[in-house]
């Protein structure tokens, strides 16, 4: 008898062994599916789901859908899955898996499951539709920026009601209750700990994660990133950062002959929209006539926007402004017409809308950062519509508590791009001061985006994961916007 049940016992755990080495029918609601990248690469993969509470705050709150995709491991060794932290808020991972960062995840399969997440509210997973507003800025209205923010904010506030009445509790959106869905689907997998790997807003969330249950960690990997307190970054930390992008151009005699000064430029540039705007006339999407009244906002704005990556859109925010000085505005005009700006009216979506306000942002950084506005290129711009749209929603603002770091001795890999244009090179390392076991690599002329941009970030993150010493902390690429300049001469 105790011979038969010792045999079936065997059999059990023999079988349960090789199902979970092939994956099969191992989690609840998920079905195997073949996997397409954007560019037709394939792999057998999982996609299932989580039911999780939209606001465990509220009794009785209503379970919401959180989707994901799962790579299997192919390594012999399986560890604990590395679950994907998209970056924006708002980003898919999903998404993101079907793009350049493929051959990451596919990699990454030699030490875990690789997990590919939309967090709640985002890609596949359950959401809101987008909102938009009854509020617009004309293409043609000289508007300053504190009209911008009024507008916005009015926006804003209707959207949220909006979404009320849809049956959404926006109080739900916040990343401690992201941070939460994360160990949820830890125990959804069966496994004691989880690895997050993640990227800017990711990295926040992850930051986040491990103040909370750092004890269902197993380890961290993160790129450019975002701290507790950093959901808004330090304008000062704007001007450090167009001085490395100068130093970059005094190296080539050719570049610096003819674009100088580059910092002195931009302010001129932004001085002569402020006292007069230049109007211009776009070709819309149809080819008629679009009138547009270039503003120093919308200068601000576009360099917000394309500075996060040392790419061919530095480059052509560098040219555009050499451009309008000599009284040339065809680059700006074409740039324009990519439809950056519109009559369109104000919209947001609400999962990205959300986490930014909840994160929000201290009172002592808070005005720190309006001191330094008023010297700074970009302004407060470089986040919008955050401060702006600072504890909008009542109940929302997570408060200082979670602002505030929370010691920890997790293992850690953070990789800082140092011409990073959105997460700045001053505050990465501030953002992960509070943690004791973190491994630095910085990535010299790497931006915001850097997982691709050499080889070596690949191995350095898979001899981390193997638990092995990381001996290169420093891996140097090609500085991208550099040869887009050489061929603008």
């Amino acid at each position: 008898m105790y011979y038969k049940i010792l045999v079936l016992l065997i059999f059990t755990a023999v079988n349960y062994v090789v199902n979970a080495n092939e994956n099969i029918g191992l989690f609840k609601n998920e079905k195997a599916i073949l996997f397409t990248a954007n560019d037709g690469q394939q792999t057998d993969a999982y996609e299932g789901y989580i039911m999780v509470p939209e606001n465990r705050n509220k009794a009785n709150s209503r379970d919401i859908r959180v989707n994901y995709v799962r790579f299997p491991a192919t390594g012999k060794l399986k560890g604990s899955p590395i679950i994907y932290l998209s970056g924006g808020p708002g980003g898919s991972g999903i998404g993101t898996a079907k793009w350049r960062r493929f051959p990451l995840f596919m990699a990454l399969r030699e030490h875990a499951d690789v997990i590919a997440l939309d967090q709640r509210g985002t890609g596949a997973s359950e959401k809101m539709p987008y909102c938009v507003s009854d509020y617009a800025i004309g293409l043609t209205e000289a508007v300053p920026i504190n009209q911008v923010e009024q507008r916005y904010r009015i926006a804003a506030a209707e959207c949220v009601s909006n979404w009320t009445k849809q049956g959404a509790d926006v109080l739900g959106y916040t990343t401690v209750q992201n941070a939460w869905d994360l160990n949820d689907l830890r125990q959804h997998f069966k496994a004691p700990k989880v690895t997050l790997w993640g990227i800017s807003y990711g990295s926040h969330l992850a930051l986040a994660a491990i103040s909370l249950f750092e004890e269902h960690i197993d380890k961290v990997v993160i790129a450019s990133a975002e701290g507790m307190d950093q959901t808004v970054k330090l304008p000062v930390n704007t001007s450090a950062y167009f001085k490395r992008v100068q130093q970059e151009i005094n190296q080539h005699p050719e570049l610096l002959a003819v674009y100088g000064d580059i910092v002195g430029r931009m302010q001129r540039v932004h001085q002569q929209l402020a006292d007069k705007p230049i109007k211009l006339t776009l070709k819309d999407k149809d080819g008629s006539p679009m009138p547009f009244l270039l503003q120093k906002r919308h200068m601000q704005f576009l360099a917000s926007r394309v500075i996060s990556d040392p790419s061919e859109f530095l480059a052509l925010l560098l040219s555009t402004h050499r451009d309008i000085e000599g009284g040339s505005y065809q680059s700006i005009t074409k740039i324009l017409e990519r439809g950056m700006f519109n009559n369109e009216k104000i919209g947001f979506r609400m999962m990205s809308m959300a986490m930014d306000v909840a994160s929000g942002i201290t009172d002592a950084r808070l005005e720190k950062v309006r001191q330094q506005k008023e010297d700074s290129l970009l302004g407060d711009l470089l986040n919008f519509p955050m401060p702006h749209l600072n504890k909008l929603v009542e109940g929302l603002d997570l408060g200082d508590n979670f602002r505030q770091p929370k010691s920890a001795e997790v293992s850690m890999l953070l990789l800082t791009g140092t011409l990073d244009g959105r997460t700045y090179i001053e505050g990465q390392k501030k953002a992960v001061a509070h943690l004791s076991n973190v491994t630095q690599v910085k990535v010299v002329n790497a931006g915001h985006n850097l997982f691709m941009s050499s080889p070596e970030v690949l191995s350095t993150m898979q001899q981390f994961l193997r638990g092995e010493k990381v001996e290169t902390l420093t891996i140097s690429v090609k500085a991208e916007f550099i040869e887009y300049l050489k061929q603008s001469l």
